[in-house]
């Protein structure tokens, strides 16, 4: 039952205790008592809504940077990413391979915002050796969910 909770939360938070249950074959109790334990282990770490920021009144941007560093012995790069997503403004970061070492993902209110977390704080950490900003123009899917879709009968106008 565990796999299946899973895959069916993460693509809808919101299910009703009853209809995961009814999909799971199971009884509302033992979902609920399922769904604590995972919560418990660190398994499901939270639950977010996916919002679609260009359908607002709302700046965001969203950049991604990918950081060099020179990791710490003993402690490889555990240390600097703690150190770095610490700070509030970033929304995520991941160890990566090719050639930089993290990625890490800002959401701002503007470019300079992000310009200026890169070089007054992300920049002047010792451990870093250099970084490179990409800045998101368009979301098309996002955690799985398509965010602008097409229409489906949209047809083109052909004349002779």
């Amino acid at each position: 039952m565990r796999e299946e909770l899973l895959a069916v939360i993460e693509k809808n938070s919101r299910i009703g205790l009853d209809e995961l249950a009814v999909i799971l074959g199971e009884t509302e109790e033992n979902v609920l008592s399922e769904l604590e334990n995972l919560e418990k282990e660190g398994i499901i770490c939270g639950y977010h809504t996916l919002i679609n920021w260009e359908k607002t009144s709302i700046e965001k941007v969203t950049a991604l940077i990918e950081v060099r560093v020179t990791p710490q012995r003993g402690q490889g790069f555990d240390k600097i990413a703690e150190r770095i997503y610490n700070y509030p403004e970033v929304h995520a970061v991941y160890l990566i391979s090719g050639g930089y070492d993290l990625l890490v993902i800002l959401e701002e209110k503007s470019l300079r915002e992000i310009s200026n977390f890169v070089s007054d704080k992300l920049s002047t950490l010792d451990t870093i050796l250099s970084t490179a900003t990409h800045f998101i123009l368009k979301k098309y899917k996002d955690h799985g969910t398509i965010l602008s879709k097409k229409h489906e009968y949209e047809r083109e106008i052909i004349t002779p």
